[in-house]
């Protein structure tokens, strides 16, 4: 990673929304939950969608939100598994003309049928900048190998997980080290779900001791889990589940 990945003399996105399109925690009333994830940024350089759920749900959810497949300009996969990359095809049937953004351990397969739409390919392994104020932690984890999206916004990073497989903590520590700034939110699949409660308040401890200041679990978080960021952190939680729409002014 060069040095303009760690410059924060720079604006940073000042009207950052987030969009969550698919997820299995209920959360706007008319949409699908099924398990995986993704997500949807707008007011960053580029429209970013950070995985595509399990399904052709995707298209159903980004519809009743008002999110056009064709606006998506970038797709970020954090990892492999079927419930992050299982809507791609469905997404490049309606919008081919996307630069996806993938751990390069990902199969050839997988890459290859992406390049038969007509995507771009960008092969991750280390850290990267995707567009203006926007990076990749690269690919992480020694069995599962998988990226987190980090986005730079004039309070501070904003840290975004498919599963976090690699330890959410690691994943924190990896963008606070690549980017000399304050996390202002962690959101995503912490990969809690089956966690003991001693696991979790550690966590809960370490996120303070960094000084994150807001926290959305969803995912494969746990309703465990949840319930005790939920304690932990007050009113700087949030509660995420499919349709969720999340702006800086829900972050001061």
């Amino acid at each position: 990673m060069n040095e303009e990945a760690k410059a924060v003399s720079t604006p940073g996105v000042n009207d950052l929304a987030i969009t969550v399109t698919y997820d299995n925690n209920p959360c706007k009333q008319g949409l699908e939950t099924a398990w995986g994830f993704s997500a949807t940024f707008t007011g960053t350089e580029k429209t970013i969608l950070l995985d595509t759920g399990g399904g052709r749900s995707l298209l159903d959810n980004m519809e009743k939100s008002a999110i056009e497949p064709d606006s998506i300009d970038i797709v970020v996969l954090s990892h492999i598994h079927g419930d992050h990359t299982g809507g791609l095809g469905s997404l490049l049937e309606k919008n081919p003309n996307v630069t996806i953004y993938l751990p390069k351990s990902f199969p050839k397969r997988l890459k290859d049928n992406a390049r038969d739409y007509g995507a771009k390919i960008v092969e991750v392994k280390e850290s990267l900048k995707i567009c203006e104020n926007v990076y990749s932690t690269g690919q992480l984890g020694k069995w599962i190998k998988e990226q987190s999206l980090i986005i730079r916004t004039d309070n501070g990073l904003v840290v975004i997980t498919g599963c976090a497989h690699p330890g959410i903590i690691r994943v924190v520590n990896a963008a606070k080290d690549l980017i000399k700034d304050d996390i202002l939110l962690v959101m995503g699949g912490f990969h809690l779900e089956w966690a003991g409660k001693g696991k979790i308040e550690r966590i809960i401890s370490t996120f303070k001791r960094l000084g994150v200041r807001y926290v959305g679990p969803c995912h494969c978080s746990g309703d465990k889990a949840r319930g005790l960021f939920e304690k932990h952190f007050g009113r700087n939680y949030i509660n995420v589940g499919v349709g969720k729409l999340i702006t800086l002014a829900d972050l001061q």
